[in-house]
């Protein structure tokens, strides 16, 4: 269980340095760039991948990783700055609902009673969460970041859970290429920051990219072990670490944010643990 409290807290903290960075000036682009390097010396030290196997990886689901990765990252950023951590969680959390959907539509999965349940439950909740008493064009403006944070890493899952699929592939080598990917496609919307916008490489979004990027494969690295700790719950590890996130993220951002949160958006909160459950409960139950 300590492996899941570590991956909550990486996670959490991730987050709440993005919420971070607007108040001390950090350059989020560049920030995010140098945190793909951190996680790949980081994926060289902890994950030993096996480097003769790349041969193997299937090209377009990587390249579609690597490429999606860091553009997430902006858009996770821009998510945080405009409607805060508890709303960004929630999106991200409930994300799950679209490798769900991936898993009938796609890999051609049976639905149970549970499953369905748990997609009627967590659409209900994402309404809640979001909605507010009035909506300006702005407010509107700004609710396209949770949704992209929401679309994104719904595809972004459903291309890990193909990667997983295949059993003669070796996931950590095939991790370890998104990152490289995801690093140089940082690098080149840099470049172009830095040479046609004239923005100027600093060291302290170095020094806050690594950091960063520490945590970010913190996240990771703990979620696997805590998978690997408990191979014979794998629903009670998803369960804990969605609900850990929403739950945590939430009293961050209402506690020492002071994020506004209106008693729908706290029904929604509540529906999202709810949906979250019934999700893995689906896995225990066949009804």
């Amino acid at each position: 269980m300590i492996y899941i409290l570590l991956s909550i807290s990486c996670s959490v903290t991730v987050a709440v340095l993005l919420k971070l960075a607007r108040r001390y000036k950090i350059n989020v682009l560049q920030a995010v760039m140098w945190n793909y390097l951190a996680a790949i010396l980081l994926s060289f030290l902890f994950f030993k991948p096996e480097l003769s196997t790349m041969a193997n990886v299937p090209r377009p689901i990587i390249i579609g990783l690597g490429i999606l990765l860091p553009i997430l990252f902006l858009v996770l950023a821009a998510s945080v700055r405009n409607i805060g951590i508890v709303k960004t969680d929630i999106a991200q959390r409930l994300s799950l609902f679209i490798p769900v959907l991936a898993a009938l539509l796609i890999f051609g999965e049976k639905f149970n009673n549970w499953r369905i349940a748990g997609l009627a439950v967590g659409f209900i909740a994402i309404f809640l969460t979001l909605i507010r008493k009035s909506i300006k064009r702005d407010d509107l403006y700004a609710y396209l970041y949770p949704a992209l944070v929401f679309v994104g890493f719904g595809v972004i899952d459903v291309l890990f859970k193909q990667l997983a699929s295949d059993k003669t592939i070796v996931y950590t080598t095939a991790m370890l290429m998104a990152f490289c990917i995801s690093f140089v496609v940082a690098l080149i919307i840099l470049a172009y920051t830095v040479f046609i916008k004239k923005q100027r490489i600093e060291l302290v979004n170095f020094a806050c990219g690594i950091v960063l990027g520490c945590f970010n494969f913190g996240n990771i690295l703990f979620y696997l072990k805590a998978h690997r700790s408990m191979t014979d719950s794998p629903s009670i590890v998803f369960a804990a670490m969605n609900m850990g996130v929403i739950v945590v993220g939430s009293l961050v951002g209402i506690i020492i944010f002071k994020e506004k949160v209106t008693k729908v958006n706290y029904a929604g909160i509540a529906l999202a643990l709810v949906a979250i459950l019934l999700i893995t409960l689906s896995q225990v139950y066949a009804i």
